[in-house]
């Protein structure tokens, strides 16, 4: 009879231990365990985290990073970690929460425009992705890359069509590269390679040509006739005689350094460089910033007309007053140049 009642002592025992356990996994398992107010949070984990890093993410975001250990353990999540980026919904408990982070990465958009320069762009991606600027600045320039998919340093820049695109957060840096090469090849359709071939221009070319434009106008209605007047100039072997090539060429130069050239000077005019276009007929060698879409198209499709000038006009500021002849042009420009005046912008 004692024997039998110290069994039934064990059994009882060990039915409150169990029961206490039970409970314990539940709580671990299933009890929500945020402590933040916002409906979602991010974590971002990068490529061959550790879990002390992920966790020190967690933390803030949990009530219990305790009994979250217990269970990342537990299911091995502490030695299996995927980089991306993670949801952590309010409410959730450590069950979900381990379910989300290792396995639900979540795609962001990504956007860039108007980047002035290779370095710039590698700048502006690193800020939203996990490559770093110089992994996307090395992988940019990788003269083999380049030279294999037709580009150059110069033109290089002309690859990166300026939109918002999907993208994982933990994507390399020639992860990017490689998928923006596929968004440059497939906007290149052939209604768009035989509207450049018509102009006897490579894409290269229409690209570089669209910075200028650009450049010029940030007006979508207005960037057609700018480009027909530049594609008239080429037509006929006039330089191009852009300003902003002239800003371009002139930023490359120690003395222009941190600068900020509001008026094209006669000076600017004589500096030697292949993108000075008032002294070298043709194209640059490349682009002088990221053209926006609506300038690609505008050099596409430019606007038909017999103008060969325009200067910027100073009752309609952003636009621009066209001319046929030399004559009405200098006018033109002496009425924004006056202008210029006036405001005190004298270089």
């Amino acid at each position: 009879m004692y024997i039998k009642k110290i069994l039934w002592a064990i059994a009882l025992i060990g039915l409150l231990i169990c029961a206490y356990v039970a409970y314990f996994i539940y709580g671990a398992m299933f009890s929500p365990n945020t402590s933040f107010e916002n409906e979602t949070a991010y974590i971002y984990v990068p490529t061959n985290a550790t879990y002390p890093e992920v966790r020190s993410q967690l933390e803030p975001l949990l009530d219990d990073i305790e009994a979250f250990d217990a269970l990342a353990n537990q299911k091995r999540y502490t030695t299996n970690l995927k980089a991306g980026r993670f949801a952590i919904t309010k409410g959730m408990n450590n069950n979900d929460i381990i379910n989300s982070i290792r396995s639900k990465n979540l795609p962001l958009k990504i956007a860039f425009n108007n980047q002035h320069s290779i370095a710039d762009l590698a700048e502006r991606i690193s800020t939203q992705i996990e490559a770093d600027s110089l992994s996307l600045l090395n992988a940019m320039t990788d003269e083999a890359f380049l030279t294999k998919n037709g580009f150059n340093k110069a033109t290089a820049l002309g690859m990166y069509l300026p939109n918002s695109y999907e993208f994982f957060w933990n994507t390399s840096a020639e992860t990017f590269r490689d998928r923006m090469l596929t968004e440059y090849n497939r906007f290149w359709t052939e209604t768009r390679k035989a509207q450049a071939k018509k102009l006897n221009l490579s894409p290269n070319e229409i690209i570089t040509l669209a910075s200028i434009v650009h450049e010029e106008s940030k007006q979508a209605d207005e960037q057609p006739r700018v480009a027909g007047v530049y594609l008239n100039r080429l037509r006929i072997g006039m330089p191009l005689q852009a300003d902003p090539t002239l800003k371009f060429a002139a930023y490359q130069l120690p003395k222009y350094k941190n600068t900020i050239i509001r008026r094209v000077l006669n000076i600017h005019k004589e500096i030697d460089s292949p993108y000075n276009t008032y002294k070298n007929t043709g194209l640059p060698p490349g682009l002088i910033a990221m053209p926006d879409l609506s300038a690609i198209n505008a050099v596409l499709k430019p606007e038909t007309h017999s103008y060969l000038y325009f200067a910027a006009d100073a009752k309609r500021i952003g636009y621009h007053k066209f001319a046929k002849t030399l004559g009405q042009h200098n006018n033109n420009a002496r009425a924004y140049h006056s202008y210029l005046s006036s405001q005190g912008i004298n270089k």
